[in-house]
């Protein structure tokens, strides 16, 4: 008996398909009405693969490259194309692992470990094969497999690393992709064929290779690839930590929590921070024409407690150190410049006195005394209170915000007198081998625990402002990293496991009819591959006590 048609409502328009029919048959329909390539769609609630099949009536949302999901869609596709390709032009006998490390700028670096020399030969040919691979528009197939099945099958594709994680797995099942005979695991949705991923480039970049992307608001063309050897050699020095550790996946990280291991590799870990905390104040002191100290990072990157702690090592060292925050320099309310929908443009160099700045630094720095502002955030105005500052010999000034790496910030103050630091949550652990984590998300999950904590705000609430904090960064903060003389790295190795136990409870609370249900659904799922532990062993004086609470500074 011939299976009943189904009605899909996209928008306004209603069709009907016959019976078995799959998502992608409907987009194919649709496609015309849409800017970029659809590779997922919205159905029944949940985020779907489009080779799901339609079994009963449903309303669909298309997802595009352009889309935050569909672009991690085209980009976990191509990176599952780029391993089978380098495992056919290398041979498997020839691989130790690939790993799929960090990202820089729009591409990702990939390293090989084994009897494979990285040049532009080989990735050549890894580029070609891949180009055949998409050419060929391969079926994506999707299996589920029981958890004992897929740690057999990935111990027979020599993955331990799989191995290793499926082992703290709570579900039964597994779901498997492969190519062609080739199995992987991912975390997150696949398009349906290879066809799908059309545009890829392939750069040798130190001791592996960058695969280069493009850009998810420009879809149709790969941007070149610049280097960013600051931020590289910061990610690199994180990842040998972790090599020296054997912390470089989740399930490394795990073993060392259930075998009563993690106090030991909490010191560890707070310890290298703090040495290199003492580095920069070793190299500031050095420097005795420096007075101000400008620090610029992300949103929870930590910067509150990076500055108190450095002002610790800098005092170690004869300086005396003075923070003042750069947004004491707001312009009041009524000045402060609108965004392209109406609202106050906080975010943009506008929205600061600059020249107020400038004023009050060059001053400082010719010996006279300033009253400094401070800025009432209640009020919208900048308020003037008695705080006079003078520059004595050892006196340098610590200066946290936004826009403490942009030039146009600190225009008039001399080269030498400034040292710029740029501070990021640059998480080094990954999932698994072919499935990193993405700073953001570390960044993300520390901002939702804070601002709970903090201000009360529901992890709804923290969801729905992410995109425009982003926004910000991209066009405020991330375009200056290079320019910094220095980077920390804020981001510690255990700190997923110990957030964990605050995260959760309050993305469980985020109802089904929330617009941020689903963003909410991928945290817990990925939350899940972490076996937590409480807070007890973090010190007083670590970063993550800026989000989880009880540090000795005032954050």
């Amino acid at each position: 008996m011939a299976k009943k048609s189904v009605n899909v409502t996209v928008g306004e328009v209603v069709k009907e398909y016959p019976g078995g029919s799959t998502f992608e048959a409907v987009a194919k329909d649709f496609q015309k009405d849409y800017d970029a390539r659809i590779v997922l769609v919205r159905a029944g609630g949940k985020l779907r693969e489009l080779n799901k099949k339609i079994n009963d009536d449903c309303e669909a949302a298309f997802k595009t490259v352009k889309d935050r999901t569909g672009y991690k869609t085209y980009r976990r596709t191509a990176t599952f194309i780029m391993i089978k390709a380098i495992r056919d032009v290398a041979g498997v006998e020839a691989l130790e692992k690939i790993k799929v490390e960090f990202a820089i700028g729009k591409g990702i670096y990939v390293s090989i470990a084994g009897g494979v020399k990285v040049d532009r030969d080989f990735l050549c040919k890894v580029k070609n094969r891949m180009d055949e691979i998409v050419n060929a528009d391969i079926p994506i197939i999707k299996e589920s497999y029981d958890l004992d099945d897929a740690i057999k099958l990935f111990a027979s594709e020599g993955m331990k690393d799989k191995e290793r994680l499926f082992k703290y797995r709570r579900a039964s099942k597994v779901n498997v992709y492969s190519i062609d005979g080739f199995y992987d695991y991912y975390y997150g949705y696949m398009c349906p064929s290879t066809g799908y991923v059309k545009l890829y480039e392939l750069y040798p970049y130190d001791e592996g290779f960058i695969i280069q992307l493009p850009a998810r608001k420009a879809p149709d063309a790969v941007p070149p690839f610049i280097p960013q050897d600051k931020l590289f050699n910061t990610m690199k020095e994180s990842t040998n930590w972790g090599i020296s550790l054997d912390m470089e996946t989740v399930g490394a990280l795990n073993d060392k929590i259930c075998q009563g291991k993690v106090e030991d590799l909490v010191l560890v870990s707070e310890a290298l921070q703090e040495a290199k905390i003492a580095e920069i104040a070793t190299e500031i002191a050095g420097r005795k024409d420096v007075k101000f100290i400008m620090i610029a990072g992300p949103s929870s990157s930590g910067k509150t407690s990076f500055s108190h702690r450095l002002s610790i090592q800098l005092r170690a060292k004869g300086l005396v150190p003075h923070p003042i925050a750069l947004d004491n320099y707001f312009k009041n309310r009524e000045d402060t410049p609108l965004d392209e929908n109406g609202k106050y443009d906080f975010e943009c160099l506008g929205a600061m006195d600059v020249e107020g700045f400038n004023n009050d630094m060059k001053r400082l720095l010719s010996g006279e005394t300033v009253e400094l502002p401070t800025f009432n955030f209640k009020l919208g105005q900048r308020e003037y209170r008695g705080d006079y500052m003078h520059l004595e010999k050892e006196d340098v000034l610590v200066l946290e915000g936004i826009h403490g790496l942009n030039e146009k910030m600190s225009y008039a103050l001399p080269a030498e007198s400034k040292y710029k630091i740029y501070i990021s949550a640059l998480t080094s652990l990954n999932v698994d081998e072919h499935n990193r984590i993405s700073t953001t998300d570390t960044r993300l999950l520390r901002r939702m625990v804070r601002d709970n904590r903090t201000r009360g705000t529901s992890a709804s609430g923290t969801l729905a402002m992410w995109q425009s904090v982003r926004k910000g960064e991209e066009e405020n903060i991330f375009p200056f990293q290079e320019s910094a003389d220095a980077m920390f790295n804020s981001a510690l190795i255990y700190e997923l496991a110990v957030l964990k136990q605050f995260a959760e409870p309050l993305l469980f609370a985020i109802e089904k009819d929330d617009p941020e249900y689903l963003e909410a659904k991928r945290l817990l799922k990925f939350l899940d591959y972490f076996v937590s532990f409480t807070c007890e062993d973090v010190p007083k004086n670590s970063l993550m006590r800026e989000f989880i609470g009880g540090s000795i500074f005032n954050v």
